[in-house]
């Protein structure tokens, strides 16, 4: 079945968990075509902000702004920093909290963003449209840390091959468009047997590299912890590996599942008391027939915490002497 384009990815999971509810307000830091914070504006009389490093998302939004009367504000930033954002909104606490973490379909679709190896385009892989791209990062980053970046970032075995053939292949001529790239990594690794493009890996690694994505996610992470308050939700829907172990991690250690030290020790050297407490002990998946319907939902995890009316750690830390 060919998938309807831009379908928001575990939806009805989502919106359950976040618990819409009327005068309530909601943050959607990844606010791309709006799937989300569209639901949770049709289920309740609730306000949103929609985040969103992509001007191009923003600009396209704005149309909805004006259907929802004012109860939908879109924030051009990175979700990273929500809590500077909505500070300036004059909000310092909200309700729920949902981030669709990676690239968008919509940026996968359009060549001219650089983002896909199906499609040539320049390449440049910038969520935001500014800073360095692909393209400056391939070109001018030592053999070492490419090497570095295609294996911690998209766990390819090849990185060190890959990494010392992009070099070589670059003195004679840069890497200006996916094509170019995408070749030669085909050239380098052997197709796979579940028939993944052998570009899959790299394109994903240089992605995280280029838009800081883990970085992101811990930043989000931490501001989300910060900014909702008792019995609010968290919805956090990852699509490889690496993001979801993050937020796996962070929900462990949060929600008190992570070993801590000695209760001997003093208590300056505690844990402080957890701020979340886990709604599913394991991720949500989408169903066969979301699965079917939109192939993107079939590696999805969605992991879902209500915050506790415990301190943020890193605010319980300031007060256990820095030892969160």
């Amino acid at each position: 079945m060919t998938p309807v384009p831009h379908i928001p990815v575990l939806l009805g999971p989502v919106v359950e968990a976040l618990a819409p509810g009327d005068h309530r307000l909601y943050v959607d830091g990844t606010f791309g075509a709006g799937g989300y914070a569209r639901a949770l504006l049709e289920q309740a009389r609730c306000r949103v902000f929609g985040i969103d490093r992509d001007p191009s998302a923003i600009d396209a939004g704005q149309a909805m702004v004006k259907t929802y009367d004012g109860r939908l504000v879109l924030l051009a930033g990175r979700f990273g920093d929500m809590q500077a954002l909505l500070a300036g909104q004059g909000v310092d606490a909200v309700d729920g909290v949902t981030l669709d973490l990676g690239v968008s379909s919509m940026q996968l679709d359009r060549a001219e963003r650089g983002f896909s190896f199906r499609q040539e385009g320049p390449l440049d892989m910038r969520m935001a449209s500014q800073g360095t791209s692909a393209a400056d990062l391939v070109n001018s980053l030592p053999e070492a840390e490419l090497a570095d970046i295609l294996w911690r970032f998209g766990e390819e075995r090849q990185s060190r091959r890959l990494a010392r053939a992009i070099v070589a292949d670059r003195k004679t001529q840069p890497f200006v468009t996916t094509t170019q790239l995408a070749e030669l990594v085909r050239r380098i690794v052997r197709p796979s047997k579940d028939g993944i493009d052998p570009a899959t890996r790299t394109f994903q690694a240089i992605r995280i590299a280029v838009n800081d994505e883990l970085g992101e996610v811990s930043r989000g992470l931490s501001a989300a912890e910060r900014l909702l308050r008792p019995g609010g939700r968290l919805a956090v829907v990852a699509f490889h590996s690496l993001e979801d172990r993050a937020v796996k991690d962070f929900l462990k250690a949060r929600s008190g599942g992570a070993p801590g030290p000695s209760r001997h020790l003093p208590a300056t050297h505690r844990l402080p008391s957890p701020s979340f407490r886990l709604l599913s002990r394991k991720p949500l998946v989408a169903d066969a027939a979301e699965a079917s319907a939109n192939p993107r939902s079939r590696s999805a995890r969605l992991r879902i915490a209500e915050r506790t009316a415990a301190p943020a750690w890193d605010l319980a830390a300031d007060s256990h002497g820095g030892h969160a």
